[in-house]
């Protein structure tokens, strides 16, 4: 159980500031523990230190000295520190059946702190952990109660005598049967709503990403359009004039090789210019409604008759039928153009660039492109939609901004995620469309 419970991995900044929560609560509990000791004795008249009393105060030191150790360990242990709250997790478990047993068994009233182990490792381990920690907890109720019932286990007795001399069979049934639905209950519950807050942050931190990168592009764009508007008159002017005197001293071998790589990069530069007027002002374009399905064959299509990518990269395919979005086609094509050519300048030898078309919620169609070439790192991800940023000895730095400018002008949402040496996968978030409406 502790193997399949550490393959969970969690936000550190969102951890520490739970695990410090987490403490507090368990010292909290443990000092209740022990001022309920001290009542029970006080109000029974029992002064003597006899063996459960001794035990419920080891056991709620040992509660304060675990707490104080954890506390120490996480501010040591930065790259286990996962392993280190499963820890936490199964140790507490054992010591609410420590409880149980010494306050009797069957007939104890804190079997319901199983319920609160379950509910508070949901928000570590999310919905399949806690269902593990459920699972945990009631094998151990169930054990104790069955050790209990054979006579191998006298529990001590805090909460009064059982009604009737004997346990019988079927109210241990009947007691391990509720607490196990309770547990499993709460684990569903509580772990369903773990899952959908890690989403829903997830989804906040995409979307300020996507509105601060939007933000900054914009703010290049426009800077971008006044700086390439005044680049390209004078460079018209420099590419007319050398012309005209490329043909008046056509008989000069050495001047007619500088006048070809002066035209050769001036077209260059030429190009570049319209490129980043592409990135800072992208058009809309002639908005249709696009069947994605029969948008992405043909792509793929005369994508794989690229000679350049030979037989080395295949494209697997994964779409639905009856999925319209409102965007100019050609437009579309170039989106998914930039990403396939991406996609696979990324994989060295052999790959696979792999397209997945699913509908969301909110009339949302989510556009996958994944490929299992070299990735990126953190660094590199946060700068790929940055104008002349490249990781290619020919590039321009221009066809991701471009990309995601496009896709901006539609409403149109791009997340990125890659590790180094697994790959990388582009998620494009259209809004679906009806396909009997007129676009606007």
């Amino acid at each position: 159980m502790f193997g399949l419970l550490t393959n969970y991995r969690f936000d550190k900044e969102m951890v520490n500031q739970k695990v410090r929560w987490l403490m507090s609560i368990r010292l909290l509990f443990a000092f209740l523990m022990m001022g309920s000791t001290v009542a029970y004795q006080i109000g029974n008249q029992v002064y003597a230190l006899e063996t459960p009393i001794v035990f419920l105060y080891g056991l709620s030191g040992m509660i304060v000295f675990l707490s104080a150790g954890y506390t120490v360990l996480l501010s040591i242990i930065k790259r286990y520190q996962h392993r280190l709250i499963c820890v936490q997790i199964v140790i507490d478990a054992l010591c609410v059946t420590l409880i149980v047993l010494v306050t009797g068994a069957y007939s104890s009233v804190f079997s319901f702190l199983y319920l609160v182990i379950v509910i508070y490792s949901s928000v570590f381990v999310y919905k399949r952990g806690s269902l593990l920690v459920a699972t945990f907890c009631s094998v151990q109720f169930i054990a104790l109660l069955t050790l209990q019932f054979n006579g191998y286990l006298d529990p001590y007795d805090f909460a009064g005598t059982i009604v009737g001399s004997t346990i019988t069979i079927v109210q241990i049934f009947q007691k391990c049967a509720i607490l196990t639905a309770a547990c499993f209950s709460v684990a569903c519950l509580s772990g369903y709503l773990a899952d959908q807050e890690r989403q829903s942050k997830s989804e906040l931190v995409a979307i300020q990403a996507h509105l601060d990168r939007v933000q900054s592009l914009a703010q290049i764009g426009e800077m971008a359009a006044g700086l390439a508007h005044e680049i390209k008159n004078p460079l018209a002017s420099i590419s007319g004039a050398i012309q005209i005197l490329n043909r008046e001293i056509k008989n000069d071998k050495d001047n007619m090789r500088l006048m070809h790589i002066v035209l050769r990069e001036t077209g260059r530069l030429g190009s570049l210019v319209n490129n980043f007027l592409n990135f800072a002002r992208p058009s809309a374009g002639q908005v249709k409604s696009v069947a994605i399905h029969d948008a992405l064959t043909e792509v793929v299509a005369l994508f794989e008759k690229d000679r350049s990518l030979g037989e080395r990269v295949r494209i697997e395919l994964d779409l639905i039928t009856n999925a319209h979005i409102e965007i100019d086609p050609s437009q579309l094509r170039q989106v998914v153009w930039n990403l396939l050519l991406n996609a696979a300048e990324s994989i060295d030898s052999q790959g696979i660039i792999r397209i997945s078309v699913k509908k969301l919620k909110n009339d949302r169609i989510m556009v996958e492109i994944a490929d299992d070439g070299c990735g990126m790192n953190e660094q590199t991800i946060r700068s790929i939609f940055n104008p002349f940023f490249t990781t290619k000895a020919k590039g321009t730095g221009l066809g991701l901004s471009i990309v995601y400018r496009i896709l901006e002008t539609y409403d149109c949402r791009m997340d990125v995620q890659s590790k180094p040496g697994l790959g990388s996968v582009f998620a494009l978030y259209f809004k679906m469309s009806d396909p009997t409406k007129k676009p606007k």
